[in-house]
């Protein structure tokens, strides 16, 4: 039987409200959010700190790295540098975002998550948690991450030389952006929920992400958009985090919700085979001797 087709703009819509959602768990517990905010405030504060200095920098960079304009005329000379440095910062944007989420998941390993368990508890049906040393997860959330920073930095690379073609560049090139952004965020966000359940691969994320797309980019690109602003983030992420267990619960078949069993299933009794109960004869009067 294959599986309904849903409505594109339906499953969008509901993707940005599982980002409210979120919002509105970890606003119910003030203590926890207040601790969720600590990690994407020093990340926010190193992040901030390199953007700045590439900014301030970007005229001597751009002037660098296109020597063979310096005999042009003024105007085409300036238009050629300033597209450079406006691709130059739109590619930091989408390298920054994804690598804060990495880095900020990995330093506030324990806490976001604690902010999963309480979504889980919260929305019940919880499975039950699998044994994963502390140490172990943060070394595979961190080799994880690094492996998504790379696919975005080299992915950045056809993107930013795409920033240039006149029209595409300014129109078709920002939304591909975005959708590529928010879908290697939400990679990150699934993260913790897909380790409760024993999904621990990312190739398991991008499965079930990839049976509801609209879902995914209605949660991942108001994400990328939001956490690209400065201090914004800080605010955001908590929400964000709580909203990847949400939309990890929505995109898992009902089957993968609780993780297998990690020893052999035991032998069933014969005498307690499940199934229907075996109908006998109706039950017949007493004979007519007896009467």
């Amino acid at each position: 039987m294959s599986t309904p087709v849903g409505n594109p703009v339906r499953d969008f819509i509901s993707g940005v409200g599982i980002l409210f959602q979120g919002a509105g768990v970890v606003m119910r517990s003030p203590r926890l959010f207040g601790l969720g905010i600590i990690p994407p405030l020093i990340t926010s504060v190193l992040f901030v700190g390199a953007f700045v200095a590439l900014l301030l920098n970007i005229g001597d960079l751009t002037d660098w790295m296109t020597p063979f304009a310096d005999g042009w005329a003024s105007e085409a000379q300036t238009a050629v540098r300033v597209a450079l440095g406006v691709a130059l910062a739109a590619a930091a944007v989408l390298i920054m975002v994804v690598a804060f989420t990495g880095l900020t998941l990995a330093l506030g390993f324990p806490l976001y998550d604690k902010i999963a368990e309480m979504v889980e508890d919260r929305l019940g049906d919880a499975p039950p948690e699998v044994e994963d040393p502390l140490v172990k997860a943060a070394t595979r959330s961190v080799r994880q991450s690094l492996g998504l920073i790379l696919v975005s930095a080299v992915v950045t690379v056809p993107l930013f030389l795409a920033g240039f073609i006149p029209v595409v560049g300014q129109t078709v090139i920002p939304v591909v952006t975005a959708i590529f952004g928010g879908w290697m965020l939400t990679i990150e966000l699934l993260g913790a929920a897909f380790d409760r359940r024993g999904l621990r691969r990312v190739k398991d994320r991008r499965g079930a992400m990839g049976r509801n797309r609209m879902l995914v980019l209605g949660f991942g690109i108001p994400c990328y958009f939001l956490l690209a602003i400065p201090f914004l983030a800080v605010v955001v992420f908590p929400a964000a985090t709580a909203g990847g267990t949400i939309l990890a619960r929505r995109l898992l078949p009902t089957a993968q919700q609780t993780p297998p069993a990690s020893g052999p299933v035991p032998p069933r009794s014969p005498g307690l085979h499940p199934g229907p109960t075996p109908q006998g004869p109706p039950a017949q009067g007493p004979p007519p001797h007896a009467r």
